[in-house]
């Protein structure tokens, strides 16, 4: 509202120079993703893992068919509710914590205590917004690392 409908030219700069590896960028935060969630899939402290690269996600055999990629984003919910959020949330050192997500960087979110905090907890659930729903942008980190960090962190939820 403030600043126009049409970005400056230092801005289009940057757009059309990030357009040029935007492909692999992609195509690294999906098979990041991949991986990522496949460790969570077997995490003893994580209840299910919402990810359309997975086998075992309702909408693989559809998703498969209809995208290149499974893209980076991974929700999943941990056993411990709030608690374990918060725990997570704050033993993190290589994920960012964000309110919004999607950048190279492995960003973070819990969203009962972040996002949604002030949404009734009765509308948060009919949303699906458990008090233990994690969402991760993975990022092109290297996936181990990725992994490291967020292994160690639930350990500790």
């Amino acid at each position: 509202k403030t600043v126009g409908a049409v970005p400056g030219p230092f801005d289009c700069w940057l757009t059309l120079l990030g357009l040029k590896t935007l492909n692999i960028r992609m195509k690294k935060h999906w098979e990041n993703a991949q991986s990522v969630a496949s460790f969570l899939e077997n995490h003893p402290k994580v209840d299910r893992v919402l990810y359309p690269g997975l086998k075992s996600n309702i909408g693989y055999e559809i998703a498969k068919e209809q995208m290149s990629g499974f893209s980076g984003m991974i929700s999943f919910e941990l056993k411990g509710g709030i608690p374990a959020g918060k725990t997570v949330m704050n033993s993190v050192k290589l994920c960012q914590l964000a309110e919004s997500l999607g950048s190279v960087d492995p960003m973070i979110t819990h969203p009962a205590t972040m996002t949604h905090a002030e949404v009734p907890k009765e509308d948060r659930l009919n949303r699906g917004l458990t008090d233990g729903l994690v969402r991760i942008s993975v990022g092109i980190e290297h996936v181990n690392d990725i992994i490291s960090d967020l292994e160690q962190a639930l350990e500790k939820a």
